[in-house]
């Protein structure tokens, strides 16, 4: 699902006036936060204002708000951008993940998924989680039970929605033709 390097974007990233001051602020701090160029996925998705600012705050939930450990979210947002072939996740994620706790061998790692050797039980079971809402929107009743044996029931929520979420955005990145950030000068 990658989007061919160098496309043009459906949707350009927004100006100031096209943000709003807010939201071209925050991606302006993003990017210094992050070392890179003001994020595009908040500059193009800011567009629709009303929209974007529900989307955030769902999004932070999540991430970085959320309750899994964020190691283990950026494996599973990693997991989810290798899934869906997502470059501007991948690339926007590495950076995110190492700063996170995951190793370079790790996040190389991720794209072999959840039989590749070295993953922890836990780890395993996030990947595996992840693979199965990929592949069929659904969990076995055997992963579910692993799941719950593992997670408490709001976390489990949470890691469906996680996973489903990603996929939502990787679709509308690719659509939108959005391209990975540049590093900061």
């Amino acid at each position: 699902m990658t989007s061919p390097a160098g496309a043009t974007p459906r949707v350009t990233p927004g100006a100031r006036r096209d943000v709003g001051l807010l939201t071209w602020g925050f991606a302006r701090l993003a990017g210094r936060v992050s070392g890179t160029e003001p994020p595009a996925v908040f500059l193009t998705l800011g567009r629709h204002r009303r929209l974007f600012r529900g989307w955030l705050h769902f999004a932070g939930t999540m991430m970085p708000g959320g309750r899994l450990p964020r190691r283990e979210t950026e494996l599973v947002i990693l997991r989810v951008a290798a899934l869906t072939g997502s470059e501007y996740e991948a690339t926007q994620h590495r950076r995110l993940g190492r700063r996170a706790g995951l190793t370079a061998d790790e996040i190389d790692r991720v794209a072999q998924g959840p039989d590749a050797a070295g993953w922890s039980g836990r780890d395993r079971l996030l990947l595996r989680v992840t693979d199965e809402l990929h592949a069929t929107r659904d969990l076995s009743d055997q992963t579910w039970t692993d799941l719950r044996g593992t997670l408490e029931e709001r976390t489990c929520i949470e890691l469906l929605m996680l996973v489903g979420h990603y996929e939502m955005l990787a679709t509308t990145l690719h659509t939108l033709r959005v391209q990975p950030d540049a590093p900061r000068r």
